[in-house]
């Protein structure tokens, strides 16, 4: 396996020449400019490469283990973990109130870029603390605040969400978890869930779950769940927390991939609890979960897509195979190949523009929450709210699809573990199922997003692309974004009203056109940006043109498939599947 080299110069070049970050930052009052968050990520980068990379291979074939009832994670994790907080990555961008840095979360999304591409496994446990944290402060008391989110914020605890039930998947009206009062403002919780990522670990320190349950007088279905913190030590006596909570290991999954991160089967005997937000609310609560981890899923997606490309690049310039395309030369490195490219291209012209479209969505979510002006921070939270569902599932499609043609450029030496690549399959393909399924998302975005401020949002977003095409006329990829962006408002308008068959019908190739549009605006900005002649801006125009002509022609093909309606798709009997 070749070393992982961290993509800083993109993250610059996307920074100073295609997002406007210090202009951003400015508006915002932030004082970070490029140099200093460029600075971040260099470091950030060399973290990731030379501390995480080089226990991912170690940490998928050792794997998590249950021993005695407690989980120990492979040699190495613990430790890189301390080392990990204790350097400040796990609270870069939280709020500085209870001990964050308060850092531009697109420094937080491309660090969650770097630790999936370098390590995922290992990359889930600060993810899924920071949307705990999130839950947290959004929601709990202030009481609770102040006792769990320094030291998760630090890094010295980490937390856990606790949803999923054998019985409630996606139907949370189905879980049967129950919360029962105490007294003194506590409940005792019982129940079992599954698949709960990083329920257990050997790194010390308290485990913060938030888990979904049902009070005595909860009424039926998902109006009737709460959320409670459900530590995994209490405190005791000197208030230091020893004292063991109600709450065990019943399992590990055993998994696709991911093989190092611990996916354990709890068991909640009466577990202490307090009450997150309001009785019969936790549903609200957990969606501050979910959109926050949704948006890091997304992320992963792109992560492994960027490792598994830089992995395949240098394999393809380095192995000799066949002949030059006269006949006059070889070997040659399989790079001269127009097939091989082609798989390369597709991958990098995800990539690419997949981490453009992560670093404005991301300072979107920056406006949300610190722009002075109420009017832009409702306009931006919309905006991440529409993009959260495309994020989080063309970049986990896109991500897994970009390792299956990375190991293919490696061949036969691509499904041996020796390069690494097999990995990078098993561990994108989970991308696609938590946190809600790609299907699931492509719901949200076609049932529910679509139809925020009556369509104004979408209508929005789409005059948004319209307005930096029409100034880059003349550029191939502005014109070809043009077309699909025709076709896009085209389908968007025949959804509005459709039936529940027919919205899922179309659904999945909804959410993919709408990222093909939205990554060829950021290729659009990209290409406009690109005007000199260093390597890296005639790349982009080259990458840009790829895009252009090889990938957004797609974009008739699933226009057309959204038109022929769901008749085609109910007209078998279910008896005859």
């Amino acid at each position: 396996m070749f070393s992982y080299v961290p993509p800083i110069d993109d993250y610059r070049f996307l920074m100073a020449e295609v997002l406007h970050f210090d202009a951003a930052m400015a508006g915002m009052g932030k004082e970070v400019d490029v140099d200093l968050a460029a600075a971040v990520l260099e470091e950030a980068g060399r973290m990731c490469a030379e501390r995480l990379h080089p226990l991912n291979r170690h940490g998928d074939e050792e794997g998590s283990r249950l021993v005695d009832g407690a989980v120990e994670t492979p040699a190495g994790f613990a430790e890189a973990w301390r080392d990990f907080a204790a350097a400040g990555w796990a609270s870069l961008s939280a709020d500085p109130a209870y001990g964050g840095q308060g850092l531009p979360f697109i420094l937080q999304l491309w660090l969650d870029e770097m630790l999936a591409a370098t390590n995922l496994s290992f990359g889930l446990f600060p993810g899924l603390t920071r949307g705990a944290c999130e839950a947290i402060i959004a929601h709990a008391s202030e009481e609770l605040k102040a006792v769990y989110l320094p030291p998760m914020i630090s890094g010295e605890w980490t937390g856990a969400m606790a949803l999923t039930e054998s019985g409630a998947g996606t139907d949370l009206a189905l879980l049967k978890a129950k919360a029962e009062p105490l007294g003194a403002g506590g409940y005792a919780v019982t129940g079992q869930k599954i698949f709960i990522s990083s329920g257990d670990h050997d790194f010390g320190g308290n485990i913060v779950h938030l888990v979904l349950a049902r009070l005595p007088d909860a009424p039926a279905g998902v109006k009737g769940i709460s959320l409670f913190l459900v530590p995994k030590f209490l405190p005791d006596a000197d208030g230091g927390f020893t004292v063991r909570n109600g709450m065990s290991v019943g399992a590990l999954e055993k998994k696709m991939g991911i093989h190092a991160q611990p996916t354990c089967v709890m068991n909640y005997d009466g577990a202490t609890g307090w009450l997150v937000g309001e009785p019969h609310k936790g549903l609200a609560a957990m969606f501050t979960m979910m959109n926050a981890e949704r948006l890091m899923v997304g992320i992963q997606g792109l992560g492994i897509a960027g490792a598994a490309y830089g992995q395949a690049a240098a394999y393809a310039k380095e192995r000799l195979q066949g002949r030059s395309a006269d006949g006059a030369r070889g070997p040659v490195a399989i790079i001269d190949h127009a097939d091989v490219r082609r798989m390369l291209l597709n991958i990098r012209a995800f990539v690419e523009g997949g981490r453009a479209l992560a670093g404005w969505t991301a300072l979107q979510l920056d406006r949300a929450h610190t722009d002075p002006d109420a009017g832009e921070r409702a306009k931006a939270d919309a905006l991440v709210a529409l993009l959260t569902p495309v994020v989080k599932a063309a970049f986990t499609d896109f991500g897994f699809e970009s390792a299956v043609q990375a190991q293919q450029v490696f061949g036969g030496h691509g499904y041996i573990r020796e390069w690494g690549m097999e990995q990078y399959v098993r561990d994108a393909r989970i991308a696609q199922i938590y946190e809600g399924t790609n299907g699931v998302q492509a719901m949200d975005l076609v049932g529910r997003k679509l139809a925020l401020a009556g369509g104004a949002v979408v209508e929005g977003f789409f005059d948004q692309i319209a307005v930096d095409l029409k100034a880059a006329e003349g550029v191939a990829i502005a014109s070809k974004t043009g077309e699909a962006l025709l076709l896009l408002r085209d389908v968007t308008a025949g959804l509005r009203g459709a039936s529940v068959d027919a919205a899922g019908a179309a659904a999945v190739d909804y959410l993919r056109l709408f990222a093909l549009v939205s990554l060829g605006w950021m290729w659009t900005r990209m290409a406009v940006a690109a005007t000199g002649d260093s390597p890296l801006h005639s790349a982009k125009r080259l990458v840009a043109d790829y895009f252009a002509l090889r990938i957004l022609p797609q974009a008739q093909g699933l226009a057309a498939s959204i038109k022929a309606g769901e008749g085609a798709v109910m007209a078998l009997a279910a008896d005859a599947f």
